[in-house]
């Protein structure tokens, strides 16, 4: 559990940070998820937050997941 914690929070912090990146700089176009879903146009800037904080909140839950 505490591997797929890690990767997904991993993941999840990447998109957030990449979706900010892009809308800021115009890089990572091909990479940011966020600005492929049409439900969330106009809204990127909020999900790609969410996705950060979503996963950095992961992160630090899997550092408390019980080891085995």
């Amino acid at each position: 559990m505490r591997k797929f914690l890690e990767v997904a929070g991993l993941l999840l912090l990447l998109q957030g940070i990449g979706g900010l990146l892009h809308q800021w700089t115009g890089w990572f176009k091909l990479w940011a998820l966020v600005h492929r879903v049409d439900a969330l146009q106009g809204h990127e800037v909020f999900a790609s937050i969410v996705l950060a904080v979503t996963g950095a909140a992961l992160l630090l839950a899997s550092e408390r997941a019980p080891k085995k």
